[in-house]
């Protein structure tokens, strides 16, 4: 029985992180650690909420607008690249902008294979 549990496992590698206000260095970082995760065998990794950026959602400020990006953008197809790379699943949050003045804190999950 105990075998056959293992088959039913999944190992979530959960990444907590300090973020500057360089959105580039921020995925940067959070790139080397999902690589880490997925090398310590995590097969779904999950992300701390808009990793990107210090978290600003505390207040409205409309100077924060500026981090917004469109899903599919920069974030999504690095993470991708990465999810595919490692075939891992991640959960990330993106600051998203839908259209002009309509933005969201959306979760993406970006399959194994990268989609």
């Amino acid at each position: 029985m105990a075998r056959n549990a293992k088959k039913d496992q999944v190992t979530l590698g959960l990444i907590q992180m300090s973020a500057g206000d360089n959105v580039s260095a921020n995925l940067d970082k959070a790139v080397e650690r999902i690589a880490a995760a997925a090398k310590k065998r995590a097969q779904v990794v999950c992300l701390q909420e808009l990793f990107r950026s210090r978290y600003f959602c505390q207040s409205e400020n409309h100077k924060n607008f500026k981090l917004a990006e469109t899903i599919p953008g920069p974030t999504t197809e690095a993470l991708g690249a990465l999810a595919s790379e490692h075939e891992i699943v991640i959960v990330a949050s993106v600051f998203e902008r839908r259209s002009a003045g309509i933005y969201h804190n959306t979760a993406v999950v970006i399959d194994a294979d990268g989609s």
